[in-house]
């Protein structure tokens, strides 16, 4: 009878939790130093929750590891649902990279619950203007005829922006050099400067770029035109059959209760469709894609394979 009643009493108080959702902040944990699309979907984020629950919504950055330090933070905390993560494809790059060294990452994909997908832009591969090319077929061209002379900058080894390129030099047989940084913003800077001839990024930075001139851009990852850069071909257009995006997705535990966890995914869809949260994001050239956990999670699956499959390709460096 004791046990009977503890039992009840315990489902009562999960239930209870799970109905006041949420009861205290919500923290926000960006992986990644200040800066990027992270940051740029999470201030905005705080906001929207703040103004729903009129709860508190630190954003919080937890660098180190390529995002693995605050992604483990988060699958660590208590269940409870109040501990949010925002990140990119990072999330399952970094679990691939590991494996392929035989490393352990400090956290496992089966810990990560899915809450909501915020936006979905293809990446956009640009040139610095002094390098003779005006598309990717001339890319190509002088690639092959000076193989391993050409630069690119990308955000670090097997990353978000290291990754789509290194598919894009196995599928067109070419050779250039990887110069790795700390991050997207540093790899442009770098592109910018001269010292490497390629890079990627996301439209939100990449398509000014391109309309003041300071770097051309060639062609997008995506698989139909980009508002930002509506004119500019993509890979496949070209008959070359790669795809990747600069995704921004809402995380937690995969422990917290399903009764929480419920709540804690009508609250992201409610803050990622909140008017101002689109209209900032939007401002800053990033197309809003709410798409709940389960659509998400497919979109999520599709994502892994095709940067699973890069990263065997790419083998170790």
């Amino acid at each position: 009878m004791k046990l009977k009643l503890l039992v009840l009493a315990l489902l009562s108080a999960t239930t209870a939790m799970a109905q006041d959702f949420p009861t205290k902040a919500i923290n926000i944990t960006v992986p990644n130093p200040p800066g990027g699309m992270n940051q740029l979907h999470a201030l905005p984020l705080s906001n929207a929750l703040e103004r729903l629950t009129s709860q508190p919504a630190p954003v919080v950055n937890r660098p180190g590891a390529v995002a693995a330090a605050g992604t483990a933070y988060v699958v660590n905390q208590p269940p409870d649902g109040h501990s949010w993560l925002v990140t990119t494809a990072n999330l399952h790059l970094a679990v691939e990279k590991d494996k392929l060294y035989g490393v352990k990452t400090p956290y496992s994909l089966d810990q990560i619950a899915f809450l909501a997908l915020m936006s979905s832009d293809p990446l956009i591969m640009g040139a610095h203007p002094a390098l003779p090319v005006k598309n990717v077929k001339e890319l190509i061209a002088l690639a092959k005829a000076r193989p391993n002379e050409l630069v690119f900058a990308s955000s670090g080894p097997f990353g978000v922006t290291h990754t789509p390129v290194a598919m894009f030099m196995d599928a067109t047989k070419i050779k250039m050099r990887h110069l790795p940084t700390t991050g997207g913003g540093p790899a442009i800077t770098q592109t910018l400067g001269g010292h490497s001839q390629i890079t990627g990024g996301g439209p939100a930075t990449m398509a000014p770029y391109g309309k003041s001139g300071k770097l051309r851009l060639l062609a997008s990852w995506g698989t139909k035109p980009h508002v930002a850069v509506p004119d500019l071909p993509t890979f496949k257009s070209m008959g070359i059959d790669i795809e990747a995006y600069l995704w921004v997705g809402l995380f937690t535990s995969a422990a917290v209760p399903e009764a929480t966890l419920a709540k804690a995914r009508d609250l992201a869809r409610r803050a990622v469709n909140d008017a101002e949260f689109k209209r900032t994001i939007g401002n800053a050239n990033v197309v809003p894609d709410y798409r709940d956990a389960a659509a998400f999670k497919k979109f999520f699956d599709a994502d892994h394979q095709r940067m699973a499959s890069a990263i065997k390709s790419i083998g170790k460096i």
